[in-house]
Order: structure tokens, then C-alpha cells, then sequence
């Protein structure tokens, strides 16, 4: 951290800044030392707390769901598969009330999504001194200053990895647009819609309107989802690190708003989601 006695606003940036990696102008390919050189490297630098805990988190759901179905049993089952059965039906379930088109891929999607952004979001509730002095520590040991020693342990209160998956879902979108009405179609619902008339010189006339509201229309969803996932789990952090700040009643505090933000989390991913399946279900459903 910045000095053994950080001010406010050194606190609050350390804990709010990845660990960077990229080429930097003057010193090669290295890890940023400060906010400034993360600035420096430009942008195809990588975070690699963000890609670490992503990476890490995503193989914990692979390696649990794993677990369960190759210990599933049809007599009395453990908690592990139980969970994993509510888990399935939900999202199942989820998925047959919203996705109206024909596809083995949406349930598996919602599932992964689901799970993945919940157990990203839950790394919100570990202590958020606990890792990033374990961390410091560690580098230590390598040789590095403790206080140049970045890492952020919530993958989406970074904007990089909600847009990432925001961009997946949204290559999903055309993909499936395409897919079902064909490339006339996807571009007919650009340029004729959601103004048109049965004069064809008028309906020339409004393919500019249309092409420009619908392209925004059709990018906002993409962002829509980043955005927001992004903005609730970064002020979360926030407010756990200002609280983290005011010493003696922080312990109270914390169990407090960890308590409601559980609420949030959940809610976060459930969202994640659910937006997910209304815009997939929308690129197939045919005006």
C-alpha cells in the first residue's frame, strides 16, 4: 500500500487498482508499479488479478458441477447434489418461460452465467484487506515494494471482464439472428423497423431513421448488461473498503452490509442472466 500510513485517498485507489500487465514506452513488458504506468501500457495491457480470479472461479463451477454429477445418486442425496438439482431446475425453468425459439445451448448458457457471475460477485465479501496484504506479502517474498503490489480480487468490479462477457453475449444475439431469419433478415429489421409504410420511396425515406435507432437499440444491450453488472458490484467494493476505513465499528458494519449484499450479488447475477435469455429469445422471435 501506499507508505505504512496511507491516507484516505491512497487506501481507496490502492484497492481499486489491478495488477497490470503490459508493455510499457520505457520499461518493457512489466507489471505497472503505479496507476500512471498501467496508463502508460495502453490497451492491451491485461489484468491479471481479474483474468486469475476469473479463470479460477469458472473451473470451481466446472469442477463442483463435476463433482455432483459423477456422485449422483438416485437414493438419499448429499447437499451437493441437491444444490446442484435446485441450481438446474431453476435455470431450467427460467429458460422455458422466456426463451421461445429452439436451442440446446440458451439452458447450459443461463446455468454457466448464473453460477459464474454469482461466485465472482461473492469474492465481494471477503475482507477487502485480507487478499491484497496477503498478496503484498507475497511479493514481498519476490522482491517487490509491498506498496506498488496491486490486486483486486472481484472480477466484476472490473469493466474489462463485464464488457468481455457482455461481448460474448452479444456475438450470441447476431449469431442467432442471423441463424433463424437470415442475412436479408437481420438487416431488414436494421433498416425497416420500427417505422415503415407500404410506400416504397417513404420506406426508402426511412431507413436512415430506422438504421440509426436500431443500431443504437441493438448495441445498448450489450452495454446495458456490462454496465450494470459493473456499476453495482464497483460501489458494493466501495462502500466495503469506506467502511473498512472508519476502524472500530467496521466489524458490525461490515456483517451488515455483507448481510444485504448477498441480496445484491444474487439479485446481480440472477439479472445478468435473465437479460441474457429476453435478448436471445428476442434475435429469434420472428415480427
Amino acid at each position: 500500500m501506499a507508505g505504512n500510513n496511507p491516507t484516505p485517498t491512497e487506501y481507496i485507489q490502492h484497492h481499486l487498482q489491478n495488477l497490470t500487465f503490459g508493455l510499457h514506452p520505457d520499461n518493457g513488458w512489466s507489471i505497472a508499479h503505479s496507476a500512471q504506468e498501467a496508463s502508460d501500457m495502453g490497451f492491451w495491457a491485461v489484468h491479471l488479478d481479474t483474468l486469475g480470479w476469473s479463470i479460477g472461479l469458472g473451473l470451481l463451477f466446472i469442477w463442483l458441477f463435476k463433482k455432483a454429477a459423477n456422485t449422483a445418486t438416485t437414493g438419499v442425496p448429499g447437499a451437493l447434489q441437491n444444490f446442484v438439482e435446485l441450481m438446474v431446475e431453476f435455470v431450467d425453468n427460467s429458460v422455458k418461460d422466456t426463451f421461445h425459439g429452439k436451442s440446446r445451448l440458451i439452458a447450459p448458457l443461463a446455468l454457466t452465467i448464473f453460477c459464474w457471475v454469482f461466485l465472482m460477485n461473492l469474492m465481494d465479501l471477503v475482507p477487502v484487506d485480507f487478499l491484497p496484504l496477503l498478496a503484498a506479502k507475497i511479493g514481498a517474498m519476490f522482491g517487490a515494494d509491498p506498496a506498488h503490489v496491486y490486486f483486486k480480487v472481484v472480477p466484476t468490479t472490473d469493466v474489462n471482464a463485464t464488457i468481455g462477457m457482455a461481448l460474448s453475449v452479444f456475438g450470441l444475439i447476431i449469431f442467432y439472428t442471423i441463424r433463424e431469419k437470415g442475412f436479408s433478415g437481420f438487416i431488414g429489421e436494421l433498416t425497416l423497423h420500427p417505422f415503415n409504410s407500404p410506400n416504397k420511396l417513404v420506406q426508402a425515406l426511412f431507413i436512415p431513421v430506422n438504421f440509426l435507432l436500431e443500431t443504437v437499440t441493438l448495441l445498448a444491450k450489450p452495454i446495458s448488461l456490462a454496465l450494470r453488472l459493473f456499476g453495482n458490484l464497483y460501489a458494493g467494493e466501495l462502500i466495503f473498503i469506506l467502511i473498512a476505513m472508519i476502524g472500530l465499528w467496521q466489524l458490525p458494519l461490515h456483517f451488515a452490509w455483507g448481510v444485504f449484499h448477498i441480496l445484491v450479488i444474487t439479485l446481480q447475477a440472477f439479472i445478468f442472466m435473465m437479460l441474457t435469455i429476453v435478448y436471445l429469445s428476442m434475435a429469434v422471435e420472428k415480427h
